[in-house]
């Protein structure tokens, strides 16, 4: 269930609600209970960063793997300084 996040037009008092897709915003707002809650745009509470978490949490076996068949290549060596007095 997704959380939702409220401001109140009358008092600016905000709160966030874990409510089933199907069900209807609140509108009454607790603090000072006037119907002027709206529901605000806001962002995912989480990310799926990283690499790869999708490739590996639904295969088994051999195809658990499947971007690394080969062998990554060696990353260049740093080029060298040198300083002179």
């Amino acid at each position: 269930m997704p959380i939702y996040e409220y401001v109140c037009k009358a008092c600016d008092h905000e709160l966030e609600a874990l409510q089933k897709l199907s069900a209807e915003p609140l509108k009454d707002c607790p603090k000072c209970e006037e119907p002027e809650l709206v529901k605000k745009i806001s962002a995912a509470g989480f990310r799926l960063k990283g690499t790869g978490w999708y490739e590996t949490d639904f295969k088994s076996g051999a195809k658990k793997n499947v971007v690394s068949d080969s062998k990554p290549s060696p990353s260049p060596a740093a080029p060298t300084v040198t300083t002179t007095s």
